[in-house]
């Protein structure tokens, strides 16, 4: 038999409150959301940063 996953309804996960953050937009189909008092250049520039850094293979 399959051992079956773990149901989230009964984990410890709970999912971050979007109208809590603040939406940035990196490119036409990437955002993320940082804090509401974060600056937003710098959280772009942190992820540009650092998915550049990942190897292509």
């Amino acid at each position: 038999m399959i051992p079956h996953k773990q149901n989230f309804a009964k984990s410890n996960f709970k999912s971050p409150d979007i109208s809590q953050l603040k939406a940035v937009i990196i490119d036409h189909r990437t955002t993320i959301y940082i804090a509401l008092d974060a600056d937003s250049e710098e959280a772009r520039e942190k992820y540009l940063l650092r998915t550049s850094n990942r190897l292509v293979k």
